[in-house]
């Protein structure tokens, strides 16, 4: 997948204007992109779409509208974009309460290392996390991770054909899967592939 540049992203008031229609289209497409592994653990696999979302949305927010900061937050996300051999995502650990976030946060140490991916016929491809900079202590994980699934060329020929995808993950005490992903996540992360 090619990387985003100044030229796909709309000027601050341009995107005042396409916001609204803009917004619903990515929310509809993050849901062939969205995957639960758990009541509290969630995947959401990145792609061009969802990284120039979250741009116009933080250029916006922070109403960046000068070439340097369009450009630093171009560089910031779009590592995020597959390559074509490699599935990228935000894996996200989610608990509504305060006290029991901080508890499980320090229970899951190590847990965005031991989320895994895998092709039906191939071994697990654990994530790789966190490449921009370390989310973790000596204490606690954190709840927000980028990871990277990087494939074999012989595990992308077999997704593209149409093998089964799984996800889990094996951290002791937070085991889960492998569980099979829903066909239209799968057929969205298909596309990710060259």
């Amino acid at each position: 997948m090619s990387k985003l540049t100044r030229s796909d992203l709309w000027s601050l008031e341009d995107y005042a204007v396409q916001r609204t229609e803009f917004r619903a289209k990515v929310l509809a497409h993050k849901k062939n992109r969205q995957f639960q592994l758990d009541p509290h653990a969630r995947l959401l696999f990145e792609d061009a779409l969802t990284l120039r979302y979250q741009i116009q949305e933080m250029l916006r927010i922070e109403k960046v509208f000068e070439a340097a900061g369009i450009q630093d937050e171009l560089d910031a996300y779009n590592p995020l974009i597959p390559d074509g051999d490699n599935w990228k995502a935000t894996f996200m650990i989610e608990y509504e309460h305060v006290d029991e976030r901080r508890l499980r946060l320090q229970e899951l140490k190590n847990v965005e290392d031991l989320i895994w991916m895998q092709v039906d016929g191939f071994d697990k491809v654990y994530a790789i996390a966190d490449e921009d900079m370390d989310r973790e202590d000596d204490v606690k994980t954190s709840s927000v991770h980028f990871v990277r699934f990087q494939l074999t060329s012989d595990m992308v020929a077999a997704a593209k054909a149409g093998a089964t995808l799984f996800a889990g993950c094996d951290l002791e005490g937070f085991r889960i899967g492998p569980v099979a992903l829903p066909a239209n996540i799968a057929d969205s992360l298909r596309a990710d592939l060259a």
